[in-house]
């Protein structure tokens, strides 16, 4: 199977660490979503990534959709996430939080690296921001225990907290979250993360 997109995605990102964790073999394919957007709209009309080309040739789409054909494939004693019931609900509640970080944050990020400086809205980049932290924060005041198996809501907020690293550092700064922060070094020491780590970037904040 041929993975779509490059890791600085943490949606791109999240799917990679699963198909480690589970134990799939894929092929990477590295494409830009800006340096070839044609060529991806040939893979996903949308232009956008993650998508996931099984070995059949049929395309997966959106990384809930691939993450959900995983944990389906391995059935539910190996899947990442909960098969039913509270404690599936309270995943996908987590996972929601983490990925809606990502989207509010990564709005303000184009807001102010893409939009020319004339045209920026800065109440929006304010908004999204403040959207950004609240899921942050709440995520923050859920337990997060060493010794717990890796499952999605792990591998997902670790992909969200390296992506605000990289974008928006200053919401995770003074050690506001320490075990936000403890959870992501935990992660980005396992192979699985260090597969798919992208260093040394931090995206422009003015």
């Amino acid at each position: 199977m041929i993975l779509v997109g490059q890791f600085d995605s943490p949606f791109v990102r999240r799917v990679a660490v699963s198909l480690r964790v589970l134990g799939f073999d894929y092929e990477h394919d590295k494409r830009s979503v800006f340096g070839d957007f044609d060529s991806m709209r040939q893979t996903n009309p949308l232009g956008r990534i993650p998508s996931l080309v099984l070995d059949d040739g049929e395309v997966l789409i959106d990384s809930a959709a691939i993450l959900d054909w995983l944990d389906e494939t391995v059935g539910p004693e190996r899947a990442l996430i909960p098969p039913a019931g509270a404690a599936r609900r309270r995943a996908l509640r987590l996972i929601a939080l983490a990925t809606g970080a990502v989207d509010k944050a990564g709005a303000a990020a184009y807001e102010r690296i893409i939009r020319p400086a004339d045209y920026r809205w800065p109440e929006w980049i304010v908004r999204c921001r403040t959207q950004a932290e609240g899921a942050v924060a709440a995520l923050a005041a859920e337990p997060w225990p060493a010794e717990a198996p890796l499952d999605q809501v792990q591998i997902t907020t670790a992909c969200m907290l390296r992506y605000l690293q990289m974008t928006d550092p200053e919401l995770l700064a003074q050690d506001r979250f320490a075990a936000l922060q403890a959870l992501s070094e935990r992660c980005e020491a396992r192979p699985e993360f260090q597969d798919s780590y992208i260093p040394g970037v931090v995206y422009p904040q003015g």
